[in-house]
């Protein structure tokens, strides 16, 4: 695979788009999906969709069957207008995410939209993974169901969003608490265990730091979650790996992915220990090119976070949500689908007229 990002050969790329250097028509803006993580999901993400869109439902339902008699109890836990306190636990979040982005952006794809680019939040990468060619679906919800049962054994702990640089917040770090991840300049999470990412909480909010609690229940990308892999994940499955047809930006490192990282199932299984590197993953794919940023995921926060990019905030990009921040009224899933179908499509993407409903 050509790792030049400015060089995308996958579906959708300039180049299948007939824009090459000889044509009269002005280029339009390459496409990157988006794919959020652990946080960003909220009661019926998308539910709208579910029984509406055929695609997204069909994506749906072929991740409850995969997850057996526990599919159910996820699926009813989305659809409740009030989850129990178990639905930001990686036994319901972490499904529910890589379903409704993998459904997201294979409904994308049905409205004729080509990414040139894609790029994934902690378990939002394995969804990029998947739109890329990586891994399939059905591996992946085999590889997740490994992945909860592994990660259930890590002790109680979370994240915490701390509006800082890591410079600000390093003298306050202690124990196993860590940067977790960095999504930009001043938008870090810090991971680890309880009492000590709480003692670390109120140590930073003391000193007028702004603090809040992320949506997750163990603590991810930090090095405890390392001794969990390694006690009990030398048994999970490896499903095959494929090098991507499409860019993937790694947030993991920072850069594109290679087909090396990409067909490494280290790389894959390590990365709840490695902390996300977002911000610097968004600014290499930004000085690949301008880009239509689409948010295929629940909520908007990774539309926030490239929209204080200089890139966005110029004009130069765009940054897309394709679901409501939270959840809305009835309706309010496919209403924000359906816009953002209506802006790619007035920037030269999306040329399907509508939404492929079933």
């Amino acid at each position: 695979m050509d790792t030049d990002p400015g060089r995308a050969t996958g579906p959708g790329s300039a180049t299948d788009l007939g824009t090459g250097p000889e044509s009269s028509e002005p280029q339009p803006r390459m496409v990157a999906f988006l794919f959020p993580g652990q946080g960003a999901q909220h009661p019926r993400m998308g539910a709208d969709l579910y029984g509406v869109s055929q695609r997204f439902t069909t994506t749906m339902d072929q991740a409850f069957d995969a997850f057996g008699p526990s599919g159910r109890t996820i699926r009813q836990e989305w659809l409740a207008a009030s989850p129990s306190s178990s639905y930001d636990d990686i036994s319901r979040s972490q499904p529910l995410l890589y379903a409704v982005n993998c459904a997201l952006g294979a409904l994308l794809l049905d409205s004729g939209v080509r990414p040139d680019a894609l790029l994934g939040h902690s378990v939002g990468e394995l969804a990029a993974g998947t739109l890329g060619g990586v891994i399939d679906f059905e591996s992946g919800l085999r590889y997740l169901r490994d992945f909860v049962r592994i990660h259930r054994h890590a002790p109680p702990g979370g994240m915490l969003a701390v509006a800082a640089t890591e410079e600000q917040v390093a003298p306050h770090l202690r124990d196993d608490v860590v940067v977790g991840a960095v999504n930009g300049p001043r938008q870090l999470l810090l991971a680890g265990t309880d009492p000590a990412l709480r003692h670390v909480e109120l140590d930073l909010v003391d000193a007028g730091f702004t603090c809040t609690r992320a949506r997750a229940r163990q603590p991810f990308h930090s090095p405890v979650m390392r001794a969990v892999l390694d006690t009990h994940g030398p048994t999970a499955a490896r499903p095959r790996l494929r090098p991507p047809h499409t860019v993937i930006f790694s947030a993991c490192t920072g850069d594109v992915l290679t087909d090396d990282e990409a067909t490494d199932w280290t790389y894959w299984s390590g990365q709840a220990a490695r902390p996300v590197l977002f911000a610097p993953a968004l600014r290499r794919l930004l000085a690949s090119g301008d880009h239509v940023l689409v948010e295929a995921g629940p909520g908007q926060s990774l539309t926030t976070l490239a929209r204080r990019t200089s890139a966005v905030a110029s004009g130069r990009s765009l940054a897309v949500p394709t679901l409501p921040p939270r959840r809305g009224a009835d309706g309010a899933d496919l209403h924000t689908f359906t816009t953002a179908l209506e802006q790619l499509r007035s920037h030269g993407h999306a040329p399907r007229a509508a939404v492929p409903l079933s």
